[in-house]
């Protein structure tokens, strides 16, 4: 297991504190860092939001919650105690006059000169309020930094809207826009298998490979979050940001160094390489899908509509054939796939190597080498290969993965995404975040195609929840002589 080097003290404020990434993810994150010995004693997390509560108060939800979110997180609970001593809570209406900011102004000056952070669980039309309320009491000091959940905005302008008005207090190297895929073990890896390893990078291109898989699996549906989906939708919730993120580190070039600006350089041409899909090309190249009631672990689900209680033409699956035009990747198609309410929660991508050049052990025998990165529900990485089964007699040969778990090969537990980009944020390392050109760039392509599906106006295809999504899914690859990689 790595050794966990500490950060420097800081101040982090959450914004949102209340809301369920706060108490399901944000919080067990930083006590996870705490009970590592990676948070200095002298840090404090300060929840903030509308909910009339005191520190005492605040302290046993983040309590309850951790049981309920996180229930084997602490062996010794006497430490989890001492970590709630670290957690102070400000009621405080983000959108209020200045002048009721002063009991997070008092605060904080408490703070000393400590690295401020200030992290946006909020819904995106909160971002640039905040931050004009973060310069005009002037909390937003050199050191401090601003973290953007995603989404930014729904589309290119309201992107640009956000940027724009974070941008007037915050600068882009004090300005991390966080996405969560960036920082799990398996898409980190992959900058590593494909650098570090002559035998990968020779390979890792149109010569070998004959097509990208990328898919994004949920069997959840909305759930708490009807309102927001239904104006969103699976495009613009998972392909503009997630997706895009891991299309840009399978496709990118090897930059210079992980210097953050010479990844995030190298995404950008990828975005810019990305073709866009049109009114005359969506039914080919894209399909739209709506879950309805269906099984799911033996339990019975209702429909999308049924949960948002009305008709509606949002998607909640989307399948898409992208293409990059450049040198290494034109002819490889990347497959992108996401849906909710699917057989099964995982996420993962694969890469499928072309055939062998001539079927000497006839015709049919193996099958291509593929490899699977698999993000989650278990992290790791399979490369199948074909072997001779053994045994006497003839010679058979059959399909097999090298298999690196993560979990097996470094330990039962290892820093979830939120944890590891929590403290790069302290450290001020902007290599797992998005800068904004990235963000522009990926909306510049969602529009067109949020476009195109407009004009055609074809409704979404429904399935059954606990599927793979709708047949025209499958007919899309089937069209091109491939098929969905869904294996377990």
């Amino acid at each position: 297991m790595a050794e966990f080097i500490p950060v420097p003290p800081f101040d982090l404020v959450v914004f949102g504190a209340t809301g369920d990434l706060s108490l399901r993810k944000l919080f067990p994150a930083l006590l996870h860092r705490y009970l590592d010995g990676q948070i200095p004693p002298t840090s404090r997390i300060i929840g903030a939001a509308r909910t009339e509560m005191d520190t005492d108060a605040f302290r046993k939800m983040v309590h309850d919650s951790r049981r309920q979110f996180s229930p084997d997180a602490c062996v010794d609970e006497a430490k989890c105690d001492e970590f709630l001593k670290h957690v102070e809570y400000v009621t405080l209406d983000a959108t209020a006059p200045a002048a009721a900011w002063k009991p997070m102004q008092d605060l904080l000056a408490s703070g000393g000169d400590k690295v401020r952070v200030f992290y946006l669980a909020t819904a995106p039309s909160l971002f640039v309020p905040i931050a004009q309320r973060l310069g005009e009491t002037k909390l937003a000091t050199p050191e401090s930094r601003i973290v953007l959940e995603k989404p930014i905005g729904r589309d290119l302008a309201s992107a640009q809207a956000i940027n724009d008005g974070v941008g007037q207090v915050f600068d882009e190297k004090r300005t991390f826009r966080i996405d969560h895929y960036l920082g799990k073990e398996t898409v980190q890896n992959l900058l590593v298998l494909r650098f570090a390893n002559m035998l990968i990078e020779p390979v890792w291109s149109r010569q070998t490979i004959d097509h990208v898989q990328i898919t994004v699996a949920e069997e959840v549906g909305v759930e708490t979050r009807a309102d927001y989906y239904d104006k969103s939708g699976a495009l613009r919730d998972m392909v503009q940001n997630h997706i895009m993120q891991l299309v840009c580190l399978v496709a990118l070039e090897s930059p210079n160094s992980m210097d953050a600006d010479a990844i995030r350089t190298e995404k950008i041409k990828v975005l810019h390489a990305l073709r866009r899909i049109g009114p005359n090309d969506v039914a080919l190249k894209t399909v739209r899908g709506q879950y309805k009631a269906g099984m799911i672990d033996g339990k019975k689900v209702p429909g999308y509509a049924d949960e948002v209680g009305k008709a509606s033409r949002t998607e909640t699956f989307v399948a898409i054939k992208a293409e990059i035009d450049n040198w290494r990747w034109a002819g490889v198609p990347f497959y992108l796939r996401t849906g909710k309410r699917m057989g099964m929660r995982r996420s993962e991508i694969v890469v499928q190597f072309k055939d062998t050049p001539v079927p000497i052990f006839g015709s049919g025998v193996g099958e291509p080498n593929r490899l699977v990165m698999r993000l989650q529900p278990d992290e790791g990485v399979r490369l199948w290969l074909n072997m001779k089964e053994p045994g006497p007699g003839g010679l058979r040969v059959k399909t097999a993965p090298l298999d690196l778990s993560f979990a097996e090969e470094f330990g039962a537990r290892y820093p979830d995404a939120y944890e590891r980009l929590l403290m790069d944020v302290v450290r001020g390392n902007l290599a797992l975040f998005m800068r904004r050109d990235e963000v522009h760039a990926a909306w510049e392509w969602a529009d067109a195609l949020l476009a195109a599906w407009d004009q055609v106006g074809a409704d979404p295809k429904p399935y059954t929840a606990g599927s793979n999504g709708p047949d025209a899914s499958a007919q899309m690859l089937h069209q091109d002589h491939r098929a969905w990689w869904d294996a377990e």
